[in-house]
């Protein structure tokens, strides 16, 4: 869990920690947690294999690895760990970029649980919480506003004219997040948009990242808020 703290990424941390706790709990009741939280997670011994040196996300990697071989991955909800929230949004911004290049490299790592013969539920779940969220889903974004802008331009129509508008507040109210965000400014109306975007921005680079292959397996510590009061 991520401890409270006054400043904007504090916020956003904290409203995505409950989503990404929300979905742990669906994937456990479903079948298998989809990768385990690196700073809470334990392992029997006897299913322990180490990874590769130049493994960014290897918390991901070891319990998915374990979970290929018939066995699942629990869901504990009473355990939990304390950590202070990224001092600043270009703190958040590093990790997420380094989680994201992880991703495309667990993707081509992890290639066998592709196999929806071989591994059904696992497969699924699999796709659609982690493999779909580092590709289909920020590519969509940009898709969707420029279809939406030829649909409007082409067709007309009330309805796509209505879509479009809302699309283009939503992105004001990134934009407005974000400016509010180097303000230290707490408006979670705001944050909830921006940290969305934020994050789907930050796939992109990681993907590129993974490409030029220049993203370090070295975890490098994040400042983090203070607590202490």
């Amino acid at each position: 869990m991520v401890a409270d703290g006054n400043a904007n990424a504090a916020s956003t941390e904290g409203v995505y920690w409950k989503y990404e706790s929300l979905l742990k709990k669906w994937d456990a009741d479903l079948y298998s947690v989809v990768g385990a939280a690196g700073e809470l997670f334990s392992v029997r011994t006897d299913l322990y294999e180490t990874v590769e040196p130049d493994v960014i996300l290897d918390d991901f990697i070891i319990s998915l690895r374990i979970n290929m071989k018939g066995y699942r991955i629990a869901y504990a909800p009473d355990a939990f760990a304390m950590e202070a929230p990224s001092a600043s949004i270009t703190e958040e911004h590093k990790r997420k970029v380094r989680i994201s290049a992880g991703g495309f490299q667990s993707i081509v790592r992890l290639k066998a649980l592709l196999n929806f013969v071989k591994y059904p539920v696992l497969s699924f779940q699999y796709v659609s919480h982690r493999v779909l969220r580092w590709t289909l889903s920020p590519l969509s974004l940009p898709v969707l506003l420029i279809t939406n802008i030829l649909l409007v331009f082409y067709s007309g129509g009330w309805f796509w004219l209505a879509f479009l508008i809302a699309q283009l507040a939503f992105y004001g109210a990134a934009l407005t997040g974000y400016f509010l965000a180097g303000r230290n400014i707490k408006s979670k109306p705001f944050y909830i948009p921006f940290y969305f975007l934020f994050m789907n921005i930050a796939v992109f680079q990681g993907f590129f990242r993974y490409l030029r292959k220049n993203q370090s397996a070295a975890w490098e510590r994040s400042k983090r808020l203070s607590t202490v009061s």
